[in-house]
């Protein structure tokens, strides 16, 4: 019992400062777990933009790249390409990958860059103070949409892997949530298989994990969880959009 509860080697040992029943220390693990059982954390670089990655450095043990905001692919491309012998990844949100990142995730997704992108979808920006993101969902209130996202002023919300899994360079797209152990299993799967990909040459693959921000959305930990399966499941659902190889063998 001792060694399942153990710290991966690939977290420092310092406790989280996330919010209580924020997801990102949960991914942060399951991240963490997969290098570990992978045996890669001398050859990973992860790389964190702003919002609440920022904090990257601060958690995981290895070579963290702090970039400006909504470029993590731009800088993953160059260090790719520059250190093909590295595993490289992005941990973005979706104020940042959804937003002012757009052109970057699209384009590093046609070109099919050898890249791992983990994509934590939690409806709003959970750094700055709760604003509207692309990912909110119609009628969700936040601090810049009091009365509810409406889509006359604010369009609808945004479907990032059903979109990229449209791309002919992507070859691994799947959305997975850390709702339940189920799902956190299913998460822990995705990454791990988007490693592997990345190990095996076989280009771009981003996995989206829904994640509860419970202080921003005003709900209590257990209630955000309830919310997140009841509502952002429906518009958001769980599965793999697109997996080129299993798909041709």
């Amino acid at each position: 019992m001792k060694k399942i509860f153990q710290r991966p080697t690939s977290l420092k040992q310092v406790p989280f400062r996330f919010c209580p029943g924020c997801g990102h220390s949960l991914i942060h693990r399951l991240i963490a777990e997969c290098i570990d059982n992978l045996d890669i954390r001398e050859r990973v670089v992860g790389i964190a933009p702003v919002g609440c990655a920022v904090f990257a450095y601060d958690y995981f043990n290895f070579d963290i790249l702090e970039v400006a905001h909504g470029r993590p692919p731009a800088a993953a491309t160059g260090l790719k390409r520059a250190m093909p012998d590295r595993i490289i990844f992005s941990y973005q949100g979706d104020g940042d990958l959804a937003a002012i990142g757009t052109a970057e995730i699209i384009h590093a997704a046609n070109r099919g860059e050898n890249i791992s992108v983990f994509f934590v979808n939690n409806a709003t920006y959970g750094m700055t103070g709760g604003q509207m993101a692309p990912t909110t969902l119609l009628g969700q209130k936040t601090t810049t949409t009091p009365s509810g996202r409406k889509v006359k002023t604010s369009g609808y919300p945004l479907h990032v892997s059903e979109l990229l899994s449209t791309i002919e360079g992507a070859s691994y797209i799947v959305r997975t949530s850390v709702d339940s152990y189920k799902n956190l299993i299913n998460t822990k799967g995705a990454i791990e298989k988007s490693f592997r990909y990345q190990m095996e040459g076989k280009g771009f693959s981003l996995v989206e994990i829904l994640s509860p921000c419970p202080v921003d959305w005003g709900f209590t930990p257990k209630d955000s969880i309830t919310w997140l399966r009841k509502e952002m499941m429906s518009v958001y659902p769980l599965g793999t959009f697109k997996d080129k190889f299993e798909e041709t063998g």
